[in-house]
């Protein structure tokens, strides 16, 4: 089959390549500066060094080749971050795609939207459209290191294209309805895995952690029943299996977000070393606001919100969570 993946950052590069073994894949960037050097040293020096493409593995900063590519039947994969989504689907209302699948997560930081809700405002739902999701660190992908992901979808079509193409060796893919949850999933996990990293860096242990990282998934939950996703969902891949990820894995951009704010770095130091998007950070504010809105309990998302843009320390911020009375908590 035919593939386009929009977007050469890491997790885009490291899908591309990993499907390009068995399709026909082009991967796109808009910068053709840093298309040409990947393309002469076969290459994403700048977001996954050190891992060479597969020689089948077409690359463009041309967006009207990489969607002819495609065809009127092949898979069209926006791998950008949330940030960039709005402005390339904007620009995808000038083609006939034949299905669209995108990657990235979070909540729009001024709509407080997610993924799924940006596509179907521009582009309608006409096009059968999913998110894909889960747990997958990219250099984990790109070394052919297994991986299990979900294909979120209200088109049963699509997840089943999406199933029988990117389904292979090293990549299990399992179908699921529903799109919310699942984006509330990747979205909020993102915040948690801060909140490890601050806890981590304090020193407060193993323990600490999984207590954080469990009651972080009762936050999420909470939050994605009462956008409308299924409980169920957060104990799945996209749920649990991306919390878990995200909060434990060393490769972890938010998990190292955290460690540098409990080393006392200031968030610009941190996200200029970082050289990547760290998108708990852009969602963060959002999704405390989300929480006050639709009166859901999510005092850890809260406080990671405060120390990232009220100024709060990070150890005092602990030490009020611990101070909360358990009576009061929402199980």
């Amino acid at each position: 089959m035919n593939i386009s993946i929009l977007g050469a950052g890491a997790w885009g590069t490291a899908l591309a390549m990993s499907l390009a073994e068995r399709h026909s894949v082009m991967l796109w960037g808009r910068d053709a500066n840093v298309m040409q050097a990947a393309q002469q040293a076969r290459e994403n020096a700048a977001y996954l060094p050190g891992f060479r493409f597969p020689d089948s593995l077409l690359l463009s900063s041309d967006l009207d080749a990489a969607i002819q590519h495609v065809g009127s039947d092949g898979l069209l994969i926006v791998a950008t971050s949330l940030a960039g989504l709005r402005p390339l689907t904007t620009q995808l209302q000038a083609y006939a795609i034949p299905n669209l699948v995108w990657l990235c997560k979070g909540f729009e930081e001024k709509t407080h939207l997610l993924p799924h809700q940006i596509v179907h405002e521009i582009l309608g739902d006409a096009i059968p459209a999913g998110a894909l999701s889960g747990p997958s660190f990219a250099q984990e992908v790109a070394r052919g290191l297994p991986c299990a992901l979900a294909i979120a979808s209200d088109s049963a079509a699509l997840r089943e294209r999406v199933v029988n193409v990117v389904h292979g060796p090293a990549i299990r893919i399992y179908a699921t309805d529903d799109l919310t949850g699942v984006e509330v999933g990747g979205a909020v996990k993102n915040i948690l895995a801060i909140a490890t990293g601050i806890i981590d860096g304090l020193g407060l242990g193993l323990n600490a952690r999984a207590a954080l990282i469990t009651r972080g998934l009762a936050e999420i939950t909470r939050l994605g029943v009462a956008l409308g996703g299924r409980a169920e969902t957060f104990n799945g891949l996209a749920g649990m299996g991306d919390l878990i990820l995200t909060c434990t894995g060393d490769l972890s951009r938010n998990r190292k977000v955290g460690l540098g704010l409990a080393e006392g770095k200031k968030l610009a130091q941190i996200v200029t070393e970082l050289g990547h998007v760290a998108e708990g950070v852009r969602c963060a504010q959002a999704v405390r606001e989300l929480a006050l809105e639709h009166s859901v309990d999510m005092p850890i998302a809260d406080a990671v919100a405060a120390v990232l843009f009220d100024g709060d320390s990070p150890r005092d911020t602990v030490k009020r969570l611990l101070s909360r009375d358990p009576r009061d908590e929402v199980a």
